[in-house]
């Protein structure tokens, strides 16, 4: 028991700004820390239907409700998806051959590209959190949508190939022994929440999972044409696109049944 709570509190200390309790980092408390990480992307998106429906309930302005919805991931997660993302876009901007592709992503500046891309990225965010539909059911799918993001980026971590034999998502990939058992957890958690999105609704939710598993494969195909396989990095590239993604489709269903 105390080493699924110290993988619980790596998780959360790793891929949150979450306060934890201090655990040492070894490859035995490393071992089902992925199995945990859709907990992370539950209680982000628990905070942010709390925020939603919080705005819905005093009539705050649509303006200030998106602006902290879009603000409330980041500020939960640290950043660090984010990151990911901007040096993703740097690295495939650059049209370098592959290994100079993966030393831009280890290169600890930030380059022209990756300023723009976030900028747009937020942008992007901000508008289509402004233009979703002021209804419950449709801010949870989006909610949900934060664990179902980080339950596939776990599952890709454990069943991808790596680019790198160093790095963060090497060293949690090798830290796992028995891979079947995380990808069996992470399963799980992928059929559940998606039952739980088409239960809110068949249509919102079928279309928000097609967004994701449409930018799943083209994570799998970027990584491999253009890396080699994925990193730590990529995995925060495909988690933004995908909360990106059902986002969008969330918008687009959301206008459909209204």
């Amino acid at each position: 028991m105390k080493r699924l709570w110290n993988a619980c509190g790596i998780a959360f200390s790793m891929y949150s700004a979450i306060p934890m309790p201090q655990v040492a980092w070894t490859p035995e408390n490393m071992r089902y820390a992925f199995c945990f990480f859709p907990l992370v992307g539950a209680v982000i998106g628990g905070v942010v239907y709390g925020w939603l429906w919080l705005c819905q309930a005093l009539e705050i302005g649509a303006v200030l409700t998106a602006a902290v919805a879009t603000a409330l991931p980041v500020l939960l997660s640290g950043g660090i998806h984010l990151d990911g993302f901007c040096d993703t876009v740097d690295a495939l901007a650059s049209h370098a051959p592959t290994a100079r592709k993966l030393e831009i992503l280890s290169d600890p500046h930030t380059g022209a590209f990756a300023v723009m891309g976030c900028c747009l990225y937020l942008l992007l965010t901000f508008a289509l959190w402004h233009e979703l539909p002021h209804q419950p059911w449709l801010s949870a799918i989006v909610s949900v949508g934060f664990a179902l993001s980080r339950a596939l980026s776990g599952l890709a971590v454990v069943s991808f190939r790596c680019a790198k034999t160093s790095g963060l998502a090497a060293a949690f990939a090798n830290a796992v022994q028995q891979k079947w058992q995380v990808s069996f957890v992470l399963f799980c958690w992928i059929w559940a929440l998606a039952f739980g999105m088409l239960r809110l609704s068949l249509v919102a939710g079928g279309t928000c999972l097609l967004a994701v598993l449409v930018v799943f494969c083209y994570y799998k195909r970027c990584a491999n044409i253009h890396f080699g396989g994925i990193t730590g990095d990529l995995a925060g590239y495909f988690l933004q696109l995908g909360e990106l993604g059902m986002l969008a489709a969330a918008v687009l269903a959301g206008r459909f049944l209204e």
